[in-house]
């Protein structure tokens, strides 16, 4: 059941800023072909704001390029990032204060957690095959291992907990969070303790923006079925527009660039996991 949409907000300060889609890179080439189609989605649903990529590592534009092209103007950076960690709190604005020509950059908080993130992940269970209605024993034998990227900031982890919890509420089956790197358990780790506990339907939702290597090395270990990445699905546009116009209405991460390296950080506050759905446009 979708959330009754509030209006969205108006930008508050100057011109319309711009939205620059900050993703992380990949060697995959299907990462970077996403991200456009995500980026071409945003274009569709929101005309006339000026819409650019820039990525934090591997791939172009890199960050600090797409700044600099950008000139003086305002942005808001949406980190196609699902959970708080380095990235966002250090490589993100420390990328922003390399660009060379002075700008007012706000940082918006990653897309995790939310409700359209969930619906998101949920879409793409079902198109893997999660059934919508289950009988009792098959809900009993059911159960969901979250795959994420992994991070050793605890906030990090804490997002990914509140976005698995999201999810079993959505499913009404127990989830428990996994991760490729830099955190613990690992997927198969979370696939053994379900099956301990007599789950033996145990399905891998991929939380991931994009196909890249994690992504796949997690599905390759579901013993039943494993979602897609997450990509340019409707959901997900809306919330990166719903990142922008919140960024806009509070008091978000103001990074004020007065020559290459001269940065003054303010941070976001974390985004609560039960906020309503954002607008449409």
């Amino acid at each position: 059941m979708t959330a009754s949409i509030p209006p969205r907000e108006e930008p508050t300060f100057g011109s319309t800023p711009a939205l620059v889609l900050v993703a992380h890179g990949s060697r995959d080439p299907r990462a970077l072909s996403t991200v456009r189609a995500l980026m071409a989605r945003v274009r569709e649903l929101r005309p006339g704001l000026p819409v650019h990529l820039g990525h934090i590592e591997l791939n172009e534009p890199r960050l600090q390029d797409t700044l600099t092209e950008l000139g003086p103007a305002e942005a808001v950076l949406v980190p196609l990032l699902l959970s708080r960690g380095y990235h966002v709190k250090q490589d993100i604005p420390e990328l922003a204060a390399k660009a060379k020509t002075p700008a007012r950059t706000r940082v918006a908080s990653p897309l995790g957690p939310h409700p359209l993130l969930v619906e998101t992940l949920y879409d793409r269970l079902v198109e893997a095959g999660w059934r919508t209605r289950m009988d009792d024993r098959t809900r009993r034998a059911s159960a969901v291992v979250l795959a994420a990227a992994g991070s050793r900031d605890p906030d990090s982890r804490l997002d990914t907990t509140r976005t698995a919890n999201l999810l079993a509420a959505r499913l009404g089956v127990p989830v428990i969070p996994a991760y490729a790197s830099a955190a613990t358990p690992t997927v198969s780790e979370a696939i053994r303790a379900l099956t301990a506990r007599g789950h033996h339907r145990v399905a891998v939702a991929s939380c991931f923006t994009a196909p890249g290597r994690f992504a796949t090395q997690c599905a390759e270990q579901a013993p039943w079925i494993a979602s897609a990445p997450l990509g340019a699905h409707p959901a997900m546009t809306r919330l990166i527009l719903h990142r922008y116009d919140q960024t806009l209405a509070t008091n978000g991460a103001v990074i004020s660039l007065r020559g290459a390296g001269n940065c003054a950080t303010s941070h976001t506050r974390p985004a609560p996991a039960n906020e309503p759905h954002p607008a449409t446009a």
